[in-house]
This record gives C-alpha cells, structure tokens and sequence, in this order.
C-alpha cells in the first residue's frame, strides 16, 4: 500500500479506509507491538467495559500501560462493545489504569478506534459526561509519559478522552474529528447522503491535523502487518524516550500547554 506521502487520499477515502474491515485489530496490535500483555479489568465501581482493553505490557524490555479501545470482530463480540464506543464504566477504567501507571511510574500508551461514546440511555444515566472531563481532568496532570495512537476512527469526546496525552499519532487512514461526516451533513446541509462532501470540508484528514498542529505525526499502513508494527515500535520508542527525559512537573506543563493552544 502506497504511504500517504506517495499518493494522496481524498477525505471520503481516508473516511472508508479508517473503517474498513481490513484495518488492524486490537489484538493484534497487542500482539504485534507489545510482549508479555496482562490484562487488567474493571473500573472497581460498577462494571468491566470490553470495550475498553488495558493493562501492563512490555515495549522494548520495560513495562508500560496499555489502554485500547476495541471494536471486536464478530457480531456477538461488535454488540457486547457497542461497536467500540465505550460506556462510563470503560473510562473509569481506563483512568484508575493511568492512575496506576502513575503510581509505579510506568508510561501509558492508548490505541484509538471509536466512533464516539456509547450514546445509549444507560451510559447516560450512569455519568457519560463526567467520565470523559474526569479522564479530561486527570490525564491532564498525570506525571508519567502518555502517548496516544489513532488508528481507525478518532470520534468526539469518546476519543478525546484517551488521546488527551503528550503526543498523538495517527495512522495515514484515520480520522478524528468533532463528529462524523453524516452527523455533519445532516445538521449543516440536513441531508446525510453528502457525508464525502462534508469529509473534505471538515478537513478531518491526517495531513490536514498535521499542518494544524492539532497531531504529531502520521503513521505509514501497510498491508503487511509486520511493516506496520515496526513502523508503531519506531514511533513509540522515539517519543517515549523524548518524553522520559522531561522532569516531571516540565511534563505536566507542556501537555497542558499543548492542549490550552487549542
């Protein structure tokens, strides 16, 4: 597959790419970046969310924290996750696992693949709102490193929530914006139907969140998995490194700056 610098996607494409059913699965991110992965569960309040997969791992023979969101692949897998939108339960979870990482000083690192937080009445009843600006809140003053990865779509607060970090990434066929496409279309134009043209009006393409600072950089895909894990293990370890290296209160002053630009 031809890198995002060799031949230009339109938005529309970029859009279909980044949910295509040939991108990458959690489980084998978590199998092709990370060795020795254990999985931690539940929020220790209410509930264990499977739309959210996290624990400790290690990258390049140091331990580090490792938050994804997970979509699933069967049918019974995509309903029990709400097809990767996470419930209140799922970032509280993730949180008290930052918190952790936090605790024995342990870089965290986020996999992002949701269309936004389950909008369902019970995730609503059961605090949606506060758990994405508690993660908001909190991450924002975490004193370990927290690099975050888009890799298929990047939706609303949902995404928001975990890619509030030091450094984000995006795959070349990712998106993050706001809201979809169709949700952008049907309010501005009140038809659904011209979600491409609402895609390139949005401007929600890797490259163009590049050029507006709003990422750090962009991940090249590749069909071959291998190529693209390497490519994952490079960019992790180059920013891991960068940002170990910063104190920990230079840390929290640079994320917050990073995110008060905007």
């Amino acid at each position: 597959m031809a890198s995002f610098l060799e031949k230009k996607k339109t938005a529309a494409q970029i859009v279909a790419n980044a949910r295509g059913e040939e991108k990458v699965s959690t489980q084998e991110l978590l199998a092709g970046v990370f060795d020795d992965f254990l999985e931690l569960h539940g929020d220790r309040l209410s509930a264990d969310d499977a739309a959210i997969i996290g624990g400790v791992a290690h990258f390049e023979g140091k331990p580090v924290t490792v938050i994804l969101t997970n979509k699933g692949k069967s049918a019974q897998e995509r309903l029990r996750t709400h097809f990767g939108c996470p419930e209140p339960a799922g970032y509280r979870k993730s949180l008290r696992l930052i918190k952790q990482a936090e605790k024995f000083k342990r870089p965290v690192v986020t996999f992002i693949n949701t269309a936004g937080a389950y909008p369902g009445q019970s995730a609503e009843e059961n605090g949606q709102g506060e758990a994405i600006a508690r993660n908001l809140l909190e991450i924002s003053s975490v004193k370990v490193p927290v690099i975050a990865v888009i890799y298929g779509e990047g939706g609303s607060g949902g995404a928001l929530a975990l890619a509030c970090g030091d450094s984000v990434w995006m795959f070349e066929n990712s998106m993050y914006s706001v809201l979809s496409p169709e949700g952008f279309a049907a309010i501005l134009w009140k038809d659904s139907s011209r979600a491409d043209e609402a895609a390139e009006v949005m401007q929600l393409t890797p490259e163009k969140l590049l050029q507006q600072k709003v990422i750090d950089g962009i991940i090249p895909e590749s069909r071959s998995h291998k190529r693209l894990f390497r490519a994952v293990k490079k960019v992790l370890q180059q920013e891991l490194e960068k940002y170990q290296k910063l104190s920990a209160s230079a840390l929290v002053e640079k994320r917050q700056q990073r995110f008060q630009r905007f």
